[in-house]
């Protein structure tokens, strides 16, 4: 599901350990209330929102750490 950024007013957004410092491509993310996870462009802080339940989230991290999407870390 989607939003926009903005309709999560007291999200406490912060940028993935990932991302760089050269104004390159940053994901920030937001912990909500029951585990869930919203996922936003830095670029675009005002811009659409992702969100995910605690389950997917939790889910989806796990399958990143682990390589199941081939993509090295």
């Amino acid at each position: 599901m989607h939003i926009r950024a903005t309709d999560l007013p007291n999200a406490a957004w912060f940028k993935s350990s990932y991302s760089d410092n050269q104004g390159g491509a940053c994901v920030e993310g937001a912990r909500l209330a029951g585990g869930a996870m919203a996922v936003r462009d830095s670029k675009v802080p005002a811009g659409p929102a992702f969100l995910f339940r605690g389950d997917a989230w939790m889910t989806f991290a796990d399958a990143v750490k682990t390589g199941e999407f081939g993509l090295p870390l």
